[in-house]
């Protein structure tokens, strides 16, 4: 049976991808086993250093728990920042205004091409210089500023081409019935843009998750990745333990993140569609023609 996308396979096709496909099962049985094997003859699957997270709460309360609450908060208070700012530095690009547009590009083209690295270094910098900060606070500060420079900067590129991806149609007759620049923006456009860019702002808030262990490598920011530093040299050679233990972590809140990205993406489709109310003909009215009477009951 055929499709849209590409044509039927037919039997010697099926038998190569057949083929193709147990080759590639085998190769990825054989390179997990070559990981286990190595992790096994060095020693890094001994019950002793994997005991501290199965066994008491001391590894989690101490070091994990402590890590995953900073990450957090960095993580929350970036985005929160970064995403009113990113929309409406998006929004201003958009702008028939030049010296509405100008800026707004010229800020995000700049910060979007700076490494966030650099951003958070150059914040440590800022706050110890010229502010009142505790050097307790400042990394965290250092963190939240660089995630919100630069994920802001990418995130208003993200809204403007949402936008830009709606028909001109739209626009075009919101502006016929005499709707303002703003009303088509915040009654027309950005409600069914947020479906379209819903799955690229998730990815970026995942990505805003992952970047905060840049503070605890460079910024000593007490993160989650860098307790599993801490925890490693407390507990003795069970880095890989470690580690492991942090990457599911990692991979468990980044999961439920997008998973519940998907089932918002899904409620607001659901919810652009009918409500199924039927309309009579006695509700019904020909906009035209409401003023004049016109159409009406003779």
């Amino acid at each position: 049976m055929s499709s849209v996308l590409y044509d039927a396979q037919g039997p010697r096709a099926k038998r190569r991808n057949v083929v193709l496909t147990v080759i590639f099962l085998v190769a990825v049985a054989a390179v997990l086993w070559w990981v286990y094997k190595a992790l096994k003859d060095k020693g890094q699957l001994e019950w002793a250093l994997w005991e501290p997270f199965f066994s008491g709460t001391e590894a989690w309360s101490t070091y994990i728990w402590p890590g995953l609450q900073n990450t957090l908060k960095a993580a929350a208070l970036a985005v929160i920042i970064a995403l009113p700012l990113g929309a409406v530095l998006g929004i201003a690009r958009l702008s028939d205004h030049a010296w509405v547009r100008v800026p707004a590009a010229i800020v995000v083209e700049f910060f979007r091409s700076i490494p966030v690295l650099v951003l958070m270094i150059f914040g440590l910098a800022l706050f110890a210089q010229y502010t009142n900060v505790s050097s307790d606070d400042r990394p965290l500060y250092a963190v939240v500023t660089g995630l919100v420079l630069y994920n802001a900067s990418v995130l208003a590129e993200i809204v403007r081409a949402g936008i830009l991806s709606l028909p001109k149609g739209q626009a075009e007759a919101a502006m016929a019935i005499g709707l303002r620049k703003g009303q088509l923006m915040r009654l027309i456009l950005l409600p069914q843009a947020v479906t379209a860019m819903l799955p690229a702002i998730v990815s970026q808030l995942v990505v805003i998750v992952k970047d905060t262990a840049l503070g605890g490598a460079v910024l000593t920011y007490s993160e989650l990745l860098s307790s599993a530093n801490t925890m490693s040299g407390y507990y003795g050679a069970n880095i890989i333990a470690s580690f492991t233990v942090v990457a599911v972590i990692f991979i468990a809140l980044n999961f439920a993140l997008t998973s519940f990205a998907s089932w918002l993406e899904r409620r607001l489709r659901r919810a652009k569609k009918s409500t199924g109310a039927v309309v009579g003909p006695n509700d019904a009215q020909i906009a035209g023609t409401a003023g004049t009477g016109a159409g009406g009951t003779v």
